[in-house]
């Protein structure tokens, strides 16, 4: 069985794709849990994971890092996490991998935070233009393929990819087209996204360096984190 190493619910975006993406498609696994450590995590999380990061995925005697990497290592033996057609899952592969190195200033001015909610003190041109993007790669994916999630008829590891972005949207009252806040919606309701949720309410640890980042993109509205 696989072993996940994932850090905390209500902060780790990276964390949450390939667990979200296990849990959706019914993939067993076991589920290590290391938080962050005020300061440096990296001697920590050094002693599963090579580069000193999560998520990390150890199988027997292999361990994968990375996110997309785990990703591909899994639909090794699991065809279900990327789509059955070949257009449907070269386009999917492609915004995953977009997902994966890109939208920088959606990453860095709103860090994935569950348990709270902000009002933005601006929309900067570098996040409207990822904001954009967003909606038209989103967008396109739901027309081409027919929904209701962006490869087609079943969540697939595209979904996996953006579900932070969902999180990332309701935390901070980001706004999309139409479709595209329909489809970030119903990331939401996805099982495995409610289950991740609810742990992510219930820590009690919190991780500074995470929280500073809330007043650095806006105001604190509301804290829905156990004390």
């Amino acid at each position: 069985m696989y072993a996940l190493y994932i850090a905390n619910k209500n902060y780790s975006s990276w964390s949450l794709r390939p667990w979200v993406l296990l849990k959706t498609l019914g993939i067993e696994f076991d589920e290590r849990f290391v938080p962050f450590l005020q300061g440096s995590s990296y001697e920590e999380f050094r002693k599963f994971s090579p580069t000193g990061l999560v998520p990390c995925l150890v199988d027997g005697d292999l361990t994968v890092w990375d996110s997309l990497a785990i990703t591909e290592y899994v639909a090794e033996d699991h065809s279900s996490v990327w789509p059955a057609d070949r257009a449907a899952r070269a386009w999917a592969r492609s915004a995953t991998a977009e997902m994966h190195s890109g939208f920088s200033a959606l990453r860095n001015i709103c860090g994935m935070n569950v348990g709270v909610r902000v009002r933005m003190h601006e929309i900067s041109a570098a996040l409207q233009a990822n904001l954009d993007r967003l909606d038209e790669l989103w967008g396109e994916g739901l027309s081409r393929f027919g929904g209701p999630f962006l490869a087609g008829e079943t969540f697939t590891a595209v979904d996996a990819f953006f579900c932070p972005v969902a999180f990332r949207i309701q935390t901070y009252g980001l706004e999309l087209g139409e479709k595209s806040m329909a489809y970030s919606q119903r990331l939401l309701t996805v099982p495995a996204m409610k289950e991740w949720y609810q742990a992510g309410l219930a820590e009690t640890i919190r991780d500074e360096p995470h929280d500073a980042e809330i007043a650095l993109a806006g105001t604190l509205m509301e804290d829905l984190r156990a004390v």
